[in-house]
């Protein structure tokens, strides 16, 4: 992907997140609920104005988890950071472990639920691992959540990239027994060989929730027109998960990194200024009102962000 190409795609998700961050806003001014209202204008504020020099871009970044341009970020340092570690696992398996749905109002209890069973299992096989009595369980996880629009319900889970078969087999066996079947199932388990590292490694680092929904979630259409976004629920999503931790290794250490070379800041005159505008779907210069990337979005994305955002489902 050439730089032109990525400019574009900054576009795109800028546009996205105005979008949504305003009807996040909306959301918290209707329920009257204004814990993330702060957070959701930092968000709509983020890139707004850019500065460019020697071909760089320079802007404040939000770095929200509900930021879509933070997002691609933050996804492109933990692919950056992880992938060389993990492609010498020989037999590496992606493994999806989950409960069973529930309502908005048990989500946050759940989701901790999620994160202290995972502890509880990681913590067993280290212990047994130290004392000669299994293998270290070892791999990278990301907790999600995702709405089913039909049912008014949530469903978390966790993703997973762990080292080998026996691995992924242990954490299901594990996580059956510590949930029991009052609360999940084994074919809500999920787990295969890792043939696309980076594929899914990139399934594993989201924003925690999916932005966009399908009316009917059985059926998983590729069509924009038929997607939603539930912008109630995703605010419930993110208030539950306030102050949890998305993604995380186990059982290995990342080697030591070099320290990064501390550059002298310089001061310049020789720049120039774009502000965002919705109108363009662009950054307009302040001066010559050029656009800075030349994006335009497609008929299906404009239909879905004017005419399929719901404030009220959840």
């Amino acid at each position: 992907m050439n730089s032109s190409d990525k400019m574009k795609g900054r576009a795109k998700r800028k546009m996205i997140t105005n979008a949504m961050a305003l009807s996040l806003i909306d959301v918290c001014k209707a329920s009257g609920e204004n814990t993330k209202l702060k957070s959701y204008w930092n968000t709509f504020h983020c890139q707004n104005k850019i500065y460019t020099h020697e071909g760089r871009q320079y802007g404040k970044y939000c770095k929200n988890r509900h930021c879509t341009v933070c997002c691609s970020i933050r996804k492109a340092e933990i692919i950056d950071k992880y992938y060389p570690t993990l492609k010498n696992w020989e037999s590496p398996y992606f493994v999806t472990l989950t409960i069973k749905s529930c309502k908005a109002g048990s989500l946050k209890k759940m989701l901790k639920g999620c994160i202290r069973a995972f502890k509880l299992i990681n913590e067993q096989y280290r212990k047994r691992h130290q004392r000669g009595l299994s293998e270290l369980l070892i791999g990278v996880k990301s907790l999600e959540c995702n709405f089913n629009p039909t049912k008014n319900t949530y469903n978390p889970h966790l993703h997973l990239i762990v080292s080998n078969q026996q691995t992924a087999e242990i954490l299901i066996e594990e996580w059956l027994k510590k949930w029991t079947t009052q609360y999940t199932s084994y074919k809500g388990q999920h787990k295969r060989p890792v043939e696309n590292l980076d594929h899914d490694l990139i399934e594993i680092i989201k924003y925690g929730s999916k932005i966009f929904t399908e009316p009917d979630v059985t059926k998983k259409s590729q069509i924009d027109t038929d997607r939603s976004i539930y912008a109630a629920a995703l605010n419930n999503i993110l208030i539950a998960m306030k102050g949890l931790r998305i993604f995380e290794r186990f059982g290995f250490n990342l080697p030591k990194s070099e320290p990064k070379e501390i550059k002298q800041a310089k001061v310049t005159t020789d720049f120039e200024e774009w502000h965002f505008a919705p109108q363009y779907f662009d950054w307009l210069n302040t001066e010559s009102e050029l656009v800075l990337t030349g994006y335009s979005p497609s008929n299906e994305l404009l239909n879905l962000l004017e005419n399929n955002i719901d404030i009220c489902k959840e």
